[in-house]
């Protein structure tokens, strides 16, 4: 777990492991929109300015979803909202807004909005790959123990570890998952304050650090959920990649303004509509092997609940819609040639 990768010379500023992820994902995601050549606009910086408000506005949406999902942790305390710098970021929430300023900044600038959503997606789940190993890095959205020979063991006083020593209702778990002796709890800050909380690892004795670190009562071995994560986008994002090429095939092949498109889902537009159905349906199980999130009505978690409810029907509403649509005629501004394709 490395929530600080390093820190900047002179400045005592840290780099956070998740920050930077963020930054890097964003960055490989307009490296693989700006490569696709999609020629459809005589001005390229409006594909880079497109991703750039989506970074923007997955920040802010991630960060809202946070606030709300846990606002009792800010109650009395508004100005930690801002702070994001401490952590406390949702993914799922960032992608929804990140979706809707993409849309709106396409249809400001009167682009062709359904072939730009479609790359876009592509992007988005190439962001999210690297979003996750983030994840990974800062030790949140953990998952549940596990026995399996790739699970992993987060260090003492990690969210996966806080988690295991208390009971939590929010997901009927009476117990903790591990017991810890009571000299590890009780602690006085640099101010004098007792808190009641977990000992920080520094005011441990030796003994009690050996015990965390490889003894009895060191991290239960947790599912890798933030890697199962990250694999699953780069999967998503490499179906996503292949079907946009096949219907940029398809669509290639029925040249003419009235020549119909005989292969279904073809159209533009069905790319971004297959992400939010693929997307919605790997989430849904995936939090299954998560431990982070209060479990709610029918027992499941808002994200699952968000997925069967919004994504996965929005999905599929956009994949009829977007094929019973007109087909747009989009001139390409290439150098060698111009297309008409529709």
């Amino acid at each position: 777990m490395y929530p600080e990768l390093f820190e900047i010379p002179f400045t005592h500023v840290t780099v956070k492991s998740y920050g930077l992820m963020m930054v890097v994902g964003f960055l490989s995601a307009v490296y693989l929109i700006r490569r696709q050549r999609l020629n459809i606009t005589p001005n390229p910086q409006l594909i880079t300015n497109a991703a750039l408000y989506s970074l923007i506005a997955g920040v802010v949406g991630a960060r809202l979803f946070y606030v709300v999902h846990y606002f009792d942790q800010f109650q009395g305390r508004p100005a930690s909202v801002f702070a994001i710098w401490q952590g406390g970021l949702e993914l799922l929430g960032g992608f929804i807004l990140a979706v809707a300023v993409i849309f709106f900044y396409l249809r400001w600038h009167k682009l062709p909005i359904r072939r730009y959503l479609d790359i876009l997606a592509i992007g988005l789940m190439l962001a999210l790959t690297l979003g996750r190993i983030s994840c990974f890095l800062n030790g949140c959205c953990f998952g549940k123990p596990s026995e399996l020979p790739w699970a992993v063991r987060f260090p003492y006083g990690s969210p996966a570890y806080r988690s295991q020593i208390y009971p939590n209702l929010e997901r009927n778990r009476h117990q903790p998952q591990l017991e810890l002796p009571a000299e590890f709890f009780g602690y006085s800050d640099d101010t004098g304050m007792w808190h009641q909380n977990l000992k920080p690892y520094e005011q441990l004795t030796e003994e009690q650090k050996d015990e965390v670190d490889k003894g009895k009562y060191r991290c239960l071995p947790v599912h890798p959920t933030q890697l199962y994560s990250s694999a699953n986008a780069v999967v998503l994002c490499l179906i996503l990649y292949f079907f946009w090429r096949r219907c940029q095939s398809i669509r290639s092949k029925s040249t003419g303004r009235f020549k119909k498109i005989n292969k279904p889902f073809a159209k533009p537009g069905s790319t971004f509509s297959l992400m939010f159905i693929l997307y919605g349906i790997t989430r849904f199980f995936l939090e299954f092997l998560r431990e982070d999130n209060p479990l709610g009505f029918a027992g499941l978690t808002v994200s699952q609940r968000i997925c069967i409810i919004a994504l996965v029907p929005l999905g599929v509403v956009l994949m009829v819609i977007f094929e019973r649509m007109k087909r747009d005629k989009v001139t390409l501004h290439d150098s060698k040639q111009a297309k008409v394709l529709a």
